[in-house]
This record gives C-alpha cells, structure tokens and sequence, in this order.
C-alpha cells in the first residue's frame, strides 16, 4: 500500500474512533468528565492548553491513545472555536441563558460532522440542533466585515480588525489557516546528522516524515506519536522547531568565519541551537535573557544537541550584564527575537487569542522599540541585526522598525535578497514574512538592518 493509501486508511480510522468516543459523551462517562473538567481550568485563566493536557496525561492513568488524542482535539477545538460555538447555540437555542459547557462541548461536534443533530438531541434537547448546524451559512452572509471574520474565525473584534487593516483581501485565508492544527516540525540537527540521515533514523522507528519545502533542515513528522520518547531525540539528532523558525534561525548566520553572534531574547534556546549548528560550532554565541529558568532549558538542551560554542547569560533590569557589555559594537549579528503577542502561533497556543488586549499589544510596541534600539548598540559597524517575531501585525513589526530606523539615523534597513538571494521573493520580498496559508509554517516577521560606524 502506497503511502498516500495508508494515510487515508489512518484518518479513516481515527474518524471511525472520534465518533464512537463522541457518542459515549451523550451518556456521560469518564471522558465527557475529563473534556469538561479541562474546559473549565482552561477558561480561568487561558493558560496554555499544553501545560493543561500534560498534567492530565500524566495523572490520569486510565487514558489510551485513542482518548488521548481524542480528548486532546477536542479541547483545542473548543478553544480555537469558542465564539462561533456560541453564536450556533445561540442559533438553536429556545431560552436565553448563558451556553452550557455540554452543549458547547456537542456543538463542536455538531459543527465539524462528528456527531449529526439527531445524536446530539439525546445528549441535551434544550437546542434545535439542526439550526445549530447551520452556523457557518448563517456567519457567511453577514454583512460587516469584521463581524464575519470575527465570527468565522472565531476571534475578539480588535484582533479581526487588525487583521482587516493589515491584511486586506489575505485576512479571512490567513485566519481560517491560524485556526488549523499546527504540523510536527523538527529540525535536523547538522552537528549529529542532516536531514536525509534523520528521515532515515525515524523510518527505523516507523515514523513517516516528508522534507520542509523551505529549509533544508525542516522535516514534518506525519506520524502522530511521542517523538521525544524516541531515540533520535535522546542523542540529539532533532529539536522540535516550526519551519519558519528555522529560517529565522538562518537569517542570523554571517558569513564569516568564526562569528561573534548575540542572541538578545533567546528564551529556552531553539533559535540560538539552530544558528550553532548551521555555523557548524564555530565562533560563539551569546544567548541571553530576562527568565534564567528558560535559559537553564538551554543549557539542558545544548548539552543534549552537543552545541559547544553557546553562552547563557542573563539580563537583569538596568546594565548589560558583563558579557554583553564587552561585547559593546563587536557583535557581527544580533538577533531580536521580541516578546511579541504571538499571533501568528495562533495555531500552537490558540488561547493566546483569549488571554490578549488590544492594549497589551500597544504595551509590546513600546518594549519592541526599546530592544531594537539597545540591540543597535551591541553591533559591530557594518554589522546584521535581525528583528523577528511570531505576530503578523504592523504594529509589532514595519512600525517597530521604522520608528527605530527614525530615532537612530545609523540603522538601516536591509533587503532581504542580500542574505537569502532568490529566495527571497518566496519569502516576502525586502522583507521575511511567512505565514500558513502561503508557506504553511508559522507566522513569521523578520526585518534585516545594518548599522553604520557611530
């Protein structure tokens, strides 16, 4: 059987699966708890369903894979498709009390065909269901704009706004793709093997993988399993990282030959790990930041992906601390990985959405604006600064740029064609941008700039 017809065969059988598990929810059960359960601690606080999931997995003994995936989807489904969950009940509903949990729960899978309106009727019969499922007709023929998007993509009005006036015509494909289920990415790991060497190890543990289209290190993961339980992990052959991650990763890596790169907000590191393999442990790395906890996850992970030239440093309030301060106008690239609202990772934290204001986004220009400018300080003359983040939104990222370039006139900016070449124009022109629904990696933003001599 072809790889295409196991596939098929696969989701076939995973479908077969979700609608035998959604039918034991209308009788209750320890499933329909669990699903309710985790709902309802997600919606507290919005924190990561990730982090929910996992403590669940871990506790809850009784979980196999198939309820396991099955709780797992359903969960982020919930949360990816809150609002337009809400107005279908609304739709169906004869009284006008706040939605139930239950019935949000049923209208999901009244919504994505796996429970039909008759079967969902025995679960709770407080709903016309069958109006229910006409949501997604009712939401297209509406006629202002943000209205509809807001509702079809299930997001807050401010954030369906922005998209709108940044995005134009691409806000609606560029939504509904923020809204999917993320690939499992991984990027070969140079230092231990490439990517064909990879694919290989993973087929030995009868994992399927097909190569990134944009990176000759990315390698999507098809099967659906614990890959860092497998041994190509454990020896460091791969760390998980979104294909577009990755080519941010590149845009940090000088040609010269022993390069002195500062990684400014590197986080728990998969930026700073991928620029030590592709510079082949040459040179050195100083990968700082705020959260010494993060970094401590980076050293962890250094010393798994046997990356010798990387230095942890972290950043207090006020002065370099004295590492960066020695560095001072020597770095050859300085990576400005920004705290950012996220956006365009909607797809692996889709309760960012929830947890945001308009007004932290404004807040985030603000601390943006300050790391580009520091970041000016720490490069060499003639020197690659590279501003990135995972959101799509202006204010974030062309505005933070050129009010950067405004209040420093030895910044400028650079075409993205002098590092990527031909490349380039795939990738956004003078400047990187990817997205799901033209790249399918993760939102990306990067900005190349260059600073003259003081």
């Amino acid at each position: 059987m072809i790889d295409g017809d196991k596939a098929q065969t696969s989701a076939r059988a995973e479908q077969t699966i979700a609608r035998q598990l959604a039918r034991q929810l209308i009788d209750g059960g320890r499933v329909a708890t669990t699903i309710l359960e985790l709902w309802q601690r997600t919606r507290m606080d919005w924190g990561f369903v990730t982090d929910r999931l996992s403590s669940v997995f871990r506790r809850e003994r009784w979980i196999g894979s198939h309820e396991r995936r099955f709780i797992s989807e359903t969960l982020y489904g919930l949360v990816r498709h809150l609002r337009t969950i809400d107005f279908a009940i609304a739709l169906g509903s004869r009284r006008t009390a706040s939605p139930r949990d239950l019935d949000r729960l049923l209208a999901l899978l009244v919504l994505d065909g796996t429970l039909d309106p008759a079967e969902a009727a025995r679960g709770s019969s407080s709903l016309d269901w069958a109006r229910c499922k006409t949501a997604p007709e009712v939401i297209a023929k509406e006629r202002d704009p943000v209205t509809r998007l807001a509702l079809t993509a299930s997001l807050p009005d401010w954030l369906a706004r922005r998209l709108l006036d940044d995005w134009g015509q691409e806000a609606h494909e560029l939504a509904l793709a923020l809204n999917q289920r993320a690939p499992m990415t991984v990027r070969a790991n140079t230092l231990i093997g490439d990517r064909q060497a990879l694919a290989a190890e993973l087929a030995r543990e009868h994992l399927t993988t097909t190569p990134g289209r944009w990176c000759d290190t990315a390698l999507i993961v098809e099967s659906r399993t614990n890959l860092f339980a497998t041994s190509a992990f454990s020896h460091g052959a791969f760390e998980a990282q979104d294909e577009g991650s990755q080519l941010l990763a590149e845009l940090a890596c000088p040609p010269q030959a022993r390069p002195l790169v500062i990684d400014l907000c590197a986080g728990a590191g998969g930026k700073t790990l991928a620029i030590a393999a592709r510079l082949g442990n040459r040179g050195r790395i100083i990968a700082s930041d705020v959260d010494g906890k993060k970094l401590e996850e980076l050293r962890r992970r250094a010393r798994r992906a046997k990356v010798s030239v990387a230095q942890a440093v972290t950043i207090d309030d006020g002065e370099w601390p004295p590492q960066l301060a020695a560095s001072l106008g020597k770095a050859d690239v300085v990576l400005v990985d920004a705290p950012c609202s996220g956006i365009g990772a909607l797809r692996r934290n889709p309760e960012t959405r929830w947890r945001l204001t308009e007004k932290d986004v404004k807040s985030l220009a603000g601390t943006q604006r300050q790391l580009l400018e520091r970041a000016a300080t720490l490069c060499a003359p003639g020197g690659r600064i590279v501003y990135a983040t995972c959101t799509l939104l202006r204010s974030e990222n062309q505005d933070v740029v050129a009010a950067a370039v405004a209040s420093q006139p030895r910044l400028s900016t650079v075409p993205l064609s002098q590092v990527l070449g031909a490349r380039a124009e795939q990738l956004g022109g003078d400047v990187f941008t990817v997205t799901p629904h033209r790249h399918g990696t993760d939102g990306f933003f990067a900005q190349i700039l260059t600073a003259a001599p003081a």
